[in-house]
């Protein structure tokens, strides 16, 4: 599901999850676990997530999504990975996004919330987001995060209402992603600048950090304080669709060919 290693005193995080490297509950649990090693070791400097094959991530898993048994158990699995999302945007320490493969839906989701993203250079690889043709929306923090990740309200627009999937270069024309490398430059590429980031007096990056996502993670914060047990009633409702169901189940059998 999510296999951890340290290496040069950084810790990586390979999602391994079967073809398309998707987030179930077992995958969030572990990464929460990982977020906490990182933040109480001392001498972990960051976190790297990449993934193994061709995909970095489909995103959260459909099988999931399409055996929800009632809408407690959507309410459940969505807020559970909204904490480990959030928790993972305001890591103090650095996170990257070593980006080996295909990287949509959720997958980016993580991207955005993580403080660098690198691509591989392959050329079949598609980054972007898809939820508006499957009619699954984003949760609230999902949202906000994927705001701040690309720093542009119309760039949001662009991506979410249009639901299209992008190629390196067009990723990075978008500054979607911030850098594309050799496949096998691509961990040391992270491990470099995490050092770079880290590697100087004092604490200067944890304390940048903090004041750069704190608006985003205070307005995350209060939005699910006050959020209503029906305010996503209708969203939830969406998970039961007979279409959308059958739509999941399509994608989801197009990605492991």
């Amino acid at each position: 599901m999510l296999k951890t290693t340290i290496e040069d005193q950084i810790l990586i995080a390979n999602l391994d999850n079967g073809k398309t490297n998707s987030f179930t509950k077992e995958t969030l649990e572990k990464l929460k676990h990982a977020l906490d090693q990182v933040k109480k070791n001392e001498k972990i400097k960051g976190l790297i997530l990449t993934g193994n094959g061709r995909f970095f991530s489909s995103g959260f898993d459909l099988y999931t999504f399409m055996n929800f048994k009632d809408t407690d158990e959507v309410k459940s699995f969505l807020k559970y990975a909204d904490e480990v999302l959030v928790d993972f945007f305001v890591c103090p320490k650095p996170v990257i996004c070593a980006m080996n493969g295909h990287t949509v839906a959720g997958g980016l989701i993580f991207a955005m919330a993580a403080d660098f993203r690198i691509s591989t250079d392959h050329p079949k690889i598609k980054i972007g987001m898809s939820e508006i043709k499957i009619g699954v929306p984003l949760s609230i923090a999902q949202n906000a995060i994927m705001k701040f990740g690309f720093d542009s309200h119309k760039k949001f627009r662009d991506i979410m209402y249009f639901g299209e999937l992008m190629n390196v270069t067009k990723a990075l024309e978008k500054e979607i992603i911030d850098k594309s490398v050799k496949a096998e430059e691509l961990i040391n590429k992270a491990k470099s600048i995490i050092s770079l980031w880290v590697d100087n007096p004092g604490d200067s990056f944890c304390w940048i950090k903090k004041e750069l996502k704190q608006s985003t993670s205070e307005y995350i914060k209060k939005r699910l304080k006050n959020l209503k047990d029906n305010d996503y009633n209708d969203v939830f409702k969406c998970f039961f669709d007979k279409e959308v169901k059958q739509t999941l189940a399509f994608v989801q059998s197009s990605m492991e060919k």
